[in-house]
């Protein structure tokens, strides 16, 4: 794969140095939590720098990138083109919010730093959307900053929560209980917990019945 540019105007694609970082330690965990084969997938892709590098490393599963953004699913498709992929889709519209969702089913669903960065409203949607497109049993996988016992878990989540809330009053660290306690309205069950660095969590639910 050809380096990323940012002064080359005509290409789409952005770059978001956290990824390159936490890309790896994400895998880690899809590898032990998603299904071997099957469709995954993954709501507010952003860059879609994750969508290439998990469809790389898990060739046995299809790999659906989505964001509501156009410019993002731009740039998702730019990166999409040039890493050739047969098990990476184009990049879906979709907005968690909203209901129902543009497909009828997915093995897995999969969300990196969506909920703390969105209105409250989106990350219900989520929960609300992964409870009806996954199977008994079909894995929901969230990545980013938490709360936990109605504390932060760091002091760099508590300025980087102050943060979210000064750009957007809607925005902000969500306390894990309330995820769980809304996930499970959704017919989800909390699995596991994974701490990772940089004081992120994966949270791993799953479908019952």
């Amino acid at each position: 794969m050809s380096q990323f540019d940012p002064f080359v105007p005509a290409d789409p694609r952005r770059h978001a140095p956290a990824t390159d970082r936490n890309r790896d330690p994400i895998l880690a965990v899809l590898r032990d939590s998603l299904p071997a084969a099957g469709l995954v997938l993954e709501v507010a892709s952003g860059t879609g720098q994750h969508a290439v590098h998990f469809a790389a490393a898990l060739p046995g599963v299809t790999w659906q990138p989505s964001d509501p953004d156009p410019a993002l699913r731009a740039s998702i498709e730019g990166w999409r083109a040039e890493a050739a992929l047969p098990n990476l889709t184009a990049p879906l519209a979709l907005d968690a919010a909203t209901h129902p969702w543009p497909l009828e089913s997915a093995d897995a669903v999969v969300c990196i730093n969506m909920i703390h960065i969105a209105p409250w409203a989106a990350g219900l949607g989520l929960l609300r959307g992964a409870g009806a497109v996954l199977p008994p049993g079909g894995p929901l996988l969230l990545y980013g900053p938490f709360r936990r016992g109605g504390a932060h878990t760091a002091p760099s989540n508590a300025a980087f929560d102050a943060d979210l809330k000064a750009r957007d009053p809607s925005w902000g660290v969500r306390d894990l209980e309330a995820v769980e306690a809304a996930a499970r309205d959704h017919g989800l069950a909390l699995a596991d917990v994974v701490a990772m660095p940089a004081n992120n969590l994966t949270v791993l639910f799953r479908r019952t019945g």
